[in-house]
């Protein structure tokens, strides 16, 4: 007699190339998720028209300097720890309109998961700017893909452009209010680098609520 297959838990992996601590998620999601028997739906979204509904021009890295420091310091000891270079960028936040068109495109073609890490290796853990084309095309190169076809392409499609604020707008009736942000098949959120082993435990039945009972 053949076994049923279980079912794969999953969780969506809500981030936004700007934002510090999705590099470190992005980095480990994947291993971690393997780990604990989890399927990963990479998510990119923009976190600008949230902040905006906030009444907030930038980063509140930015916004409170005393949160800034202490995230930069942060996010040192975390990179440390993890094995991982750290490079603070310049300028911060960045603008990550093409990358997150082009991370979308990655999400229909297979290819979004590689280059999300790579761009955020170049942004966090090089310092280079992810806002800029001649950064983004050596990296989809780099994957084998045609990076100057596919920035034209990120620029000039109308579906893509449109399919990148309706995922915002996703991102905002979740509940979403920063990165990175997890989401569970049973609508669980959980919030920041430090809840993405809760968010797989959850997700995975690990956990001690009435969903893990039934």
């Amino acid at each position: 007699m053949v076994a049923t297959p279980k079912p794969v838990s999953s969780v969506e992996f809500w981030y936004e190339f700007a934002s510090t601590y999705s590099y470190l998620s992005a980095m480990r999601i994947e291993a971690a998720a393997a780990e604990a028997g989890v399927a990963i739906t990479w998510r990119p979204f923009l976190l600008g028209p949230i902040f905006a509904g906030q009444g907030w021009s930038t980063s509140p890295f930015n916004l409170y300097p005393a949160k800034g420091r202490y995230m930069w310091r942060d996010m040192e000891r975390s990179a440390a720890a993890m094995g991982l270079p750290f490079r603070r960028p310049d300028p911060f936040p960045q603008n990550t309109l093409l990358a997150a068109r082009l991370a979308l495109i990655g999400a229909q073609e297979g290819w979004v998961a590689p280059f999300s890490r790579a761009v955020y290796t170049a942004e966090f853990g090089e310092g280079r700017d992810v806002s800029k084309a001649e950064t983004l095309v050596p990296l989809l190169d780099g994957l084998g893909l045609a990076g100057q076809q596919l920035v034209a392409r990120a620029r000039a499609d109308e579906a893509i452009k449109n399919r990148l604020k309706i995922v915002t707008e996703d991102a905002q009736r979740h509940g979403i209010f920063g990165a990175p942000s997890f989401v569970t098949a049973d609508g669980e959120l959980f919030w920041g680098n430090d809840r993405l082993d809760d968010a797989l435990a959850w997700a995975a039945g690990k956990h001690g609520g009435a969903a893990a009972r039934r």
